[in-house]
């Protein structure tokens, strides 16, 4: 493991630290009694408050000022400054513990416990003058500098491939980001409340499955080696849940983790999570006014209004909610009809508006595909579109006034589906038929296609009750109501595409170039691990930068000539 030069040095305090009797992960518990928030929203109201305080947190900022310094911490609830003073600190004559330890051996990033009172500095800054103070933690690694004065960054830790691969990093500088993730839980407990209150019932399905359903998806696929079969994680749990409603629940819920062998953007994550229910006696028609009720709910316990900002978008949830078919729709914005269409028209269509077309797509695809290349983007208000093609909905119940649709609706708001919804197909029957159909579209090609689970037809025989089904995409309605644009902000540890390893070069192939083999450890140490790297670099530079390494590293090598550094590049 290669080790930058901070990262050595603060190796160096560790060992120091452990010499002078600390431990730097301490294992007793550190009693804390208030947070930086609670000092922040109440002291300047009361200064009476606060005047035996234990506090815990990471050092963001140090000052060091002689015989006294300024820190400042950060801790779950935010940032609050401290005032070290030398003999406070150390009230006899060993001083080693604020002028070695404090101001020698701590580090940006460490974690301390402090104990002391809070007042106000003569610049009217909030602040704890620490009478103790103990180190919890020993950061080895460096944390990116972010400045901030006056409500400005600069130097922030922006780099999505870097927050996103080291979220605990991300958490740590851009505190902002934890308050995404509180809205996201705000949002699943308020759902889960307005569903308990209707007295559903929370229930767990599998996520192996010997078959997928519930769903058009391609699954992840594993193998259970004590039953010596393939096994595939849930693309839904549809199936399952409908199973419970057969088994005479009148409604159950679950927050479910779902998993789809599919692409990656920013509106889609092979691991998702989803809100599923099915309620006993109900339509479709009933679960729209469910899903306007749940969700104008959930935006006024986050935000205390049902208007959201969403980019330079204002989207309001009040009820009622504008409702339209998918024909309707498609025709609205294409001035197309396509209810009365063949597969070789709709091909023709499809092609018109800029859909790629391939032989493995039937009527249902080739419709989901034109509505969502000429509507969806379109519909930024939250938008139910209802009554969809049967080929399209092989769970739905056929519509009981209009041939050849099915008893469906999707709620799209900001121009992406947030829920999907149905009358549940609850014929046997007709079931077993949808699901040949499915087949049939699997030998053509279609990979997403769904397979005949025999014992969920088995449950449907024994007889389920009219039922309305919901799922909704809890990370698509974070991304509206947090504001964020990709769907890797609302989760806190997105899929990744492998980090590319850069293999350093050997020091053979440096020698080969022209360095002498005492030189290799500094041009290292100068930051060029790769040769190509240093076959960039100005010369001049180089030679300056190896010169002053030298020195600083007191390496006893003969120092370099410009001219040998030159020839280098010829």
């Amino acid at each position: 493991m290669e080790l930058s030069e901070q990262e050595v040095l603060r190796r160096q305090s560790l060992e120091e630290l452990k010499k002078l009797g600390i431990d730097p992960y301490p294992a007793d518990t550190f009693e804390i009694n208030v947070t930086s928030h609670e000092i922040h929203e109440n002291f300047p109201k009361d200064n009476t408050l606060f005047q035996d305080v234990s506090i815990a947190g990471r050092i963001m900022q140090r000052r060091i000022m002689g015989a006294a310094s300024f820190t400042e911490i950060q801790d779950a609830s935010g940032k609050i400054q401290l005032y070290f003073k030398r003999d406070e600190i150390c009230p006899g004559e060993d001083k080693s513990l604020y002028n070695i330890v404090f101001k020698r051996l701590l580090d940006i990033g460490d974690i301390i416990g402090v104990k002391g009172y809070v007042f106000t500095t003569q610049m009217g800054e909030t602040t704890i003058h620490v009478k103790e103070f103990k180190l919890l933690s020993k950061s080895l690694k460096v944390l990116p500098v972010v400045k901030e004065k006056e409500d400005k960054i600069w130097d922030a830790f922006t780099d999505p491939e870097q927050r996103y691969r080291q979220r605990y990093l991300d958490l740590i500088v851009n505190h902002q980001v934890k308050d995404v993730f509180v809205q996201r839980t705000t949002l699943m407990n308020s759902m889960r409340s307005f569903l308990n209150e209707k007295g559903y019932l929370e229930v767990e399905t599998p996520i192996l499955q010997p078959l997928y359903g519930g769903a058009a998806a391609r699954p992840f696929k594993t193998f259970h080696n004590t039953l010596d079969m393939t096994l595939y994680l849930r693309i839904a749990n549809e199936l399952y849940l409908k199973r419970l409603i057969v088994g005479g629940y009148d409604g159950v819920y679950e927050f479910s983790k779902d998993f789809r062998n599919e692409g990656m953007d920013r509106f889609h994550n092979p691991e998702f999570t989803q809100m599923e229910l099915y309620v006993a006696y109900k339509d479709y028609d009933w679960m729209m006014d469910l899903v306007e009720e749940m969700v104008e709910k959930i935006a006024l316990d986050m935000h205390g209004t049902t208007k959201v900002k969403v980019e330079d978008k204002e989207i309001d949830f009040k009820r009622p909610w504008k409702r339209i078919s998918m024909y309707d729709a498609i025709k609205e914005y294409t001035t197309i009809d396509i209810s009365e269409m063949n597969e070789d028209e709709l091909i023709e269509v499809a092609e018109r508006v800029g859909v790629e077309v391939d032989a493995s797509m039937g009527k249902g695809k080739l419709i989901d595909e034109i509505f969502g290349e000429t509507v969806e983007p379109n519909l930024i208000q939250p938008t139910f579109i209802t009554d969809y093609p049967v080929e399209m909905s092989p769970l739905a119940k056929k519509h009981r006034s209009k041939e050849g649709l099915v008893e469906r609706f999707e709620a799209i708001c900001n121009g992406k589906e947030i829920c999907n919804a149905f009358s549940e197909l609850n014929d046997p029957i007709d079931q077993r038929k949808r699901f040949e159909e499915q087949l049939e579209l699997g030998k053509r090609g279609d990979d997403e296609s769904m397979v005949l689970d025999e014992d969920f037809l088995k449950a449907l025989e024994y007889g389920m009750p009219p039922t309305a089904g919901l799922g909704i995409g809890i990370d698509r309605l974070a991304m509206v109501m947090s504001n964020q644009s990709s769907i890797q902000d609302v989760l806190f540890f997105p899929q990744m595409r492998p980090e590319k390893k850069v293999l350093a070069t050997t020091d053979e192939e440096f020698i080969e170039f022209g360095i002498p083999a005492e030189w290799i450890p500094v041009i290292r140490k100068a930051g060029f691990s790769m040769l190509d790297d240093l076959k960039k670099a100005n010369p001049n530079k180089l030679f300056n930068d190896l010169g002053g390494l030298r020195k600083k590293m007191k390496l006893k090598i003969p120092s370099l000539k410009i001219e040998e550094v030159r020839a280098w590049f010829e």
